[in-house]
C-alpha cells in the first residue's frame, strides 16, 4: 500500500464519504417503508436464503438477544416467520413472508434507483471500474 498519508486520508475520506452516502439511501428508503438499516439488511438477507437464528446473529454481527427481538418486531408486522429448522429441532430458521417479499422487492428498486442518480456523472467504463475495484475491496475484508 502507498506510504503517502495525504494519499492514504483520501482514500479513507473518499470511502467513509461513500460509506456515509450509501447509509443515507437506505435509510431514506428504510424510513419510507417503517424500516430501520437493520431490518432493511435482515430482509436483504432472506430474499435468497432461510438461515438459522446463530447464523443470523453471525451475519448481521448482533447478539441472541438483538437478533431475537430484530426477528420478533418482523414478525410481528408479517415480514418474517420462524420455521423449525429441518437440521435441529430446538432451533428456528428464519424465512421471509410474501409480504417482505414485496416490500423487500419495492425497497430494492428505490435503493438501485438512488444508486444509479448516485454513480449518472460516471462513464460506462468508470462503473465497470467502480465495481471491479469495490469488489476486489470486498474480497480483501472477508471473514
Amino acid at each position: 500500500m502507498n506510504n503517502d498519508p495525504i494519499q492514504n486520508q483520501s482514500i479513507v475520506d473518499g470511502l467513509v464519504q461513500l460509506s456515509f452516502l450509501v447509509q443515507e439511501i437506505l435509510g431514506r428508503v428504510g424510513t419510507e417503508h417503517g424500516l430501520s438499516i437493520i431490518q432493511l439488511r435482515l430482509l436483504g438477507i432472506l430474499r435468497d436464503r432461510e438461515p438459522s437464528m446463530r447464523q443470523l446473529a453471525k451475519h448481521l454481527n448482533l447478539d441472541k438477544s438483538s437478533i431475537t427481538g430484530l426477528v420478533d418486531r418482523a414478525e410481528r408486522r408479517g415480514l418474517v416467520e420462524r420455521k423449525v429448522s429441518p437440521n435441529d429441532r430446538r432451533g428456528f430458521n428464519v424465512c421471509i413472508t410474501p409480504a417482505g417479499r414485496e416490500l423487500t422487492q419495492a425497497g430494492n428498486e428505490e435503493i438501485v434507483r438512488h444508486v444509479k442518480a448516485a454513480v449518472e456523472g460516471l462513464t460506462e467504463r468508470e462503473r465497470a471500474q467502480l465495481v471491479m475495484l469495490v469488489r476486489k475491496i470486498l474480497g480483501n475484508t472477508v471473514k
